[in-house]
């Protein structure tokens, strides 16, 4: 089974595509369409569809958590922007935790 987010869930071997929705679209979590084998409508999902792709055992060297964190900040950044209503402290301290996520550890002090 694969969450799809929203309390949603779908056998993976019954996906068999999924559509990420456009910029106008998107909104409140709804991130990816996905098309699953029964149904006659598509299944809005909360979650990206590289991340859908990974729990269903795609190349996990395709995937990236810190790529799916920027891309987000990224999204929410141009929502705000277009609503007229930038939070900066929130989008800083998120663009703070995806950078830490991509820093290199500390250098420690070397002698010679």
């Amino acid at each position: 089974m694969i969450f799809l987010g929203f309390g949603k869930y779908a056998r993976a071997d019954r996906i068999y595509a999924l559509e990420p929705l456009a910029v106008g679209e998107r909104g409140h979590g709804a991130r990816t369409r996905v098309w699953v084998e029964g149904l006659t409508e598509a299944i809005v999902a909360s979650r990206t569809e590289r991340t859908i792709l990974a729990e269903m055992g795609q190349d996990a060297s395709l995937v990236s958590p810190v790529l799916d964190d920027a891309l987000d900040l990224a999204e929410r950044l141009a929502t705000a922007v277009e609503e007229g209503r930038v939070d900066l402290g929130d989008l800083g301290r998120r663009a703070r935790r995806v950078l830490e996520k991509t820093a290199r550890p500390a250098d420690t002090e070397q002698l010679f």
